[in-house]
């Protein structure tokens, strides 16, 4: 599995509801989208949440990668940088996917966090494994993943839940307006 991530950075004064019809009227065209194990699309507005941006930020967890090379190679993708421009596409593999009924996901929370040169990574993903396994059986919890990637050496923790969680270390709140699934 991968874990993937792509975030845009509106200015201040950005009316958010243009986010919000985006991901109402186009939210539902990556339904059943092939490989897909979810797509959550997600907004964040300055001072909302302890948020210091407007933020359009969707977040997916892909089965195989053929799902997210054609999702990046596809008219879907094309079209979102014909509006927005032209994203720095994070990815993770993926340590844990804990994932129950994602419909009634209505905020999320992003953690990206460094790993240190030399870390212990068996212990690591041990570690993060236990986390996602206990996160995801807190109440309101819905999706738990924990991921990693090599090349900046980076580990995501992702969380989508029912209701709005605390806000705690710097994980970024957002809500969350449509999640599409296979």
């Amino acid at each position: 599995m991968i874990a993937m991530q792509y975030s845009f950075t509106l200015p201040s004064d950005y009316d958010m509801t243009i986010i919000d019809r985006r991901i109402r009227d186009k939210g539902p065209m990556l339904d059943g989208f092939s490989n897909l194990g979810f797509k959550a699309y997600l907004s964040a507005r300055k001072g909302e949440f302890g948020s210091r941006e407007n933020l359009y930020a969707p977040f997916y967890l892909w089965k195989q990668p053929e799902g997210a090379s054609d999702f990046l190679t596809g008219p879907g993708f094309n079209g979102l940088t014909q509006s927005f421009g032209w994203p720095q596409v994070r990815h993770w593999m993926v340590w844990n996917a804990e994932v129950a009924d994602l419909r009634d996901a209505k905020f999320a929370s992003c953690d990206i966090l460094p790993i240190p040169a030399y870390a212990p990574l068996a212990e690591i993903r041990k570690e993060e494994v236990t986390r996602s396994h206990a996160e995801a059986a807190r109440r309101g919890v819905l999706a738990s993943i924990s991921a990693f990637e090599p090349s900046g050496w980076s580990l995501v923790r992702f969380t989508l839940f029912r209701d709005m969680p605390l806000i705690s270390n710097g994980d970024q709140i957002y809500r969350v307006g449509h999640v599409s699934l296979p």
